[in-house]
């Protein structure tokens, strides 16, 4: 089966965005690499401080991890290019209130969790690193 696993870069604070995901969804990193760990024979490939990260994943399920990288360049890219929310789907309504309080400290609650006429308990958010987030629970 194919997996589609949601990679996000950074200017700068992976590691603080990360540690923020860690704790809404309270798991652990599976990696998390920094620049410093590069090869010196690699390092001509990256222009980011040693200290950033070079990448991390974070499995958020036992089908999707998170990853992402501190990246400059990317990053200064991907900021017009903001037409994409990550939607997670809860296993129930407490899960889905508990994700999207979590999500919100720091962000912009676009549309407040409410029951919707499709049949989910429904909210977006936007998180205090640019993030959108869809977070649902199918009701019906």
């Amino acid at each position: 089966m194919i997996t589609v696993n949601p990679y996000l870069y950074f200017n700068g604070n992976c590691e603080e965005a990360f540690n923020f995901y860690k704790s809404v969804f309270e798991v652990e990193f599976k990696y998390i690499g920094r620049y410093k760990d590069v090869p010196q024979a690699e390092k001509h490939i990256f222009q980011e401080e040693d200290n950033k990260i070079m990448h991390v994943s974070l499995p958020i399920s036992s089908q999707i991890t998170l990853m992402g990288a501190d990246n400059t360049e990317v990053h200064k890219e991907n900021l017009s290019n903001n037409n994409f929310s990550l939607s997670i789907t809860a296993d129930n309504k407490k899960e889905a209130d508990k994700l999207f309080q979590k999500l919100s400290v720091g962000g912009k609650i676009k549309l407040a969790m409410n029951e919707t006429f499709w049949g989910s308990y429904y909210g977006i958010v936007n998180d205090r690193f640019g993030i959108n987030w869809k977070i649902s629970f199918e009701t019906n």
